[in-house]
């Protein structure tokens, strides 16, 4: 797997439209780099941008956008709302696969010496990438923001990493950072009061309160034995949040940075502002996301919502999303719009349509047509997509039956296991058009001279074993389903038995069908252990799915009288 990363600059501008797209266009002109989002907010004065790609690409589009904007961006003349201390004010890189943590360290810091050296701004390494302890959090280094620099910068201990040890008056101080996922997330209060939405933000946020003799934040300060303010911690770790409010909308929000989605998913830190607002006699009316978000946030959430209500978790991503999205309000203040806001939709529109976006008639269409792909195997993969997803329906089915209620949890993971399996099967339906693909790009190479032979012959081996091993992967997964199969055969819905029945036959061709494809693809191996090994695999799961197969459709048979 090629290395892929996200980088995320946020530049101190975000009411000159002009200035903002001249920023994105440095970006754009970068070849190999996908420009996923600009999102500009006027109270904070602030724009955030995404972009993936190859760490190459990501790099010389981060710090072209850098330098463009410490040409446009006037520091001297800024107001927001937003902390900020430059014009990029702060320039994080995300590994998001195919590379470490470490990797992305090596690249803030070539990054870093270029920006210091080449446009001479002073710059800090944060969070993962820090030189020292106290430069990891973004809020201590951004301490005293941009009119506090001219005397920090002067100071020893804030050396910059890179650049002059000089305060930059146009440009002011700029961070690059690694660091995990972040989510910058505000919840909606119907309240103007800043001092009430700060109430919520410190209840919420993990470094919580100063606690105070009389509880009040004017009070007395209460101090540890080493002359330390006492905290009251917050609600939800690996969260960082201020109250603050946003003119545009004429409402204060609850503004935050989920450092860590594993530890406070996104629902976690909605439902804690709502209980916390609740108590003060506030009301929750929406929420929205600054920038992108990865789709797990959204499944999980909506997961979420799934069981306070006591329904089936086992849906479609997409109504997942939907539910989601109602269910945080993140269409309060702005449509939310998952093809630009979800970072996988949005990396998939800016690319090529895949099978499993056609429609069933186009699908058809294109299979029907004169070219060879797709073929058996992707249609080997929708067979198992389509056998699984009705023993999902069975599941569904089965967890809302009235009567069945306190079953709905059992049924409910049946449905999540559907949908995975169908979910893995569909991602197969192109991944075996790709390798045909691939295969024929290696039949086609040039075969002139005794060298291009050989990397003819190693290429098509190796595109050619590609090949088999997809369809072997569709046979491994789509017999993954039986045992979902024969469970609601026997334990779901009377009613639905023959969908179960129906499923189990879709699995079982799915299965033949994709070790055909197997087969056919061996043909041009040379590695003869690496083919009798398929050829074993293949066989063995092939005659274990007509056993299967007919165990299920006994218990069908047996439950409609034949």
């Amino acid at each position: 797997m090629r290395p892929l990363i996200e980088c995320v600059p946020n530049f101190s501008e975000g009411r000159d439209h002009n200035l903002i797209e001249k920023i994105a266009d440095s970006i754009r002109e970068v070849e190999g780099v996908t420009l996923l989002g600009v999102d500009p907010g006027a109270s904070t004065n602030r724009t955030v941008v995404t972009f993936v790609g190859h760490p190459g690409p990501v790099m010389e589009a981060a710090f072209r956008s850098i330098r463009t904007a410490s040409e446009l961006i006037d520091m001297s003349r800024h107001q927001g709302a937003h902390p900020r201390m430059g014009a990029t004010d702060v320039c994080p890189i995300v590994p998001i696969s195919g590379i470490s943590f470490d990797e992305c360290v090596s690249l803030a810091k070539d990054l870093g010496l270029r920006v210091g050296e080449e446009l001479g701004i002073p710059v800090y390494l944060y969070e993962k990438a820090a030189t020292a302890q106290n430069r990891r959090n973004l809020s201590v280094l951004r301490e005293g923001e941009y009119e506090g620099f001219a005397a920090k910068i002067a100071r020893p201990e804030w050396k910059p990493d890179f650049g002059p040890q000089k305060f930059n008056a146009k440009s002011g101080q700029t961070a690059i950072g690694v660091r995990d996922f972040l989510i910058a997330y505000n919840v909606n209060l119907n309240t103007k009061s800043v001092r009430r939405a700060n109430s919520v933000a410190f209840d919420v946020r993990e470094n919580g309160r100063i606690k105070t003799v009389d509880g009040t934040p004017e009070g007395k300060k209460i101090l540890d034995e080493n002359g330390e303010a006492v905290r009251i911690p917050g609600l939800c770790k690996a969260v960082k949040g201020i109250g603050w409010f946003v003119a545009e909308y004429g409402i204060a929000q609850v503004s935050m940075n989920l450092t860590d989605i594993s530890v406070t998913p996104l629902h976690a830190a909605f439902d804690a502002c709502l209980d916390s607002a609740h108590s003060r006699g506030l009301r929750v009316t929406g929420s929205e996301i600054v920038g992108l978000l990865p789709m797990k946030c959204l499944l999980d959430a909506g997961k979420h919502f799934l069981r306070k209500q006591g329904l089936s978790e086992g849906q479609s991503e997409e109504e997942l999303i939907q539910i989601a999205v109602k269910s945080l309000g993140l269409s309060d203040l702005k449509p939310f719009l998952p093809d630009e806001r979800v970072i996988e939709y949005a990396i998939n529109r800016k690319t090529e349509k895949q099978l499993v976006d056609f429609s069933v008639r186009e699908f058809c269409n294109e299979t029907l047509s004169d070219s060879p792909a797709p073929g058996g195997g992707s249609v080997s993969a929708l067979c198992g997509a389509l056998g699984v997803s009705l023993g999902g329906m069975v599941a569904n089915l089965s967890a809302s039956k009235r009567g069945w209620e306190n079953r709905t949890g059992e049924f409910s993971t049946w449905a999540v296991q559907a949908q995975w399996i169908k979910d893995k099967l569909l991602f197969l339906v192109d991944e075996d058009t790709r390798a045909f693909n691939a295969f024929m790009e290696a039949v086609r190479l040039p075969n002139a001279t005794d060298e291009e032979r050989r990397l003819r012959t190693e290429a098509k081996e190796k595109a050619g074993k590609n090949a088999a091993e997809v369809p072997l992967q569709v046979m491994e997964i789509a017999f993954s389903a039986y045992e979902l199969l024969e469970a609601m055969a026997i334990q779901g819905n009377p009613a639905s038995v023959t969908d179960a029945g129906v499923g189990a036959m879709c699995i079982h061709t799915s299965i033949a069908g994709a070790e055909m494809n197997v087969r056919i693809n061996l043909g041009g191996i040379a590695d003869q252990v690496f083919n009798e090994k398929m050829k074993q695999q293949a066989d063995q799961l092939s005659k274990q799915s007509q056993k299967r197969l007919e165990e299920i459709l006994a218990v069908v048979r047996g439950k409609i009288g034949r």
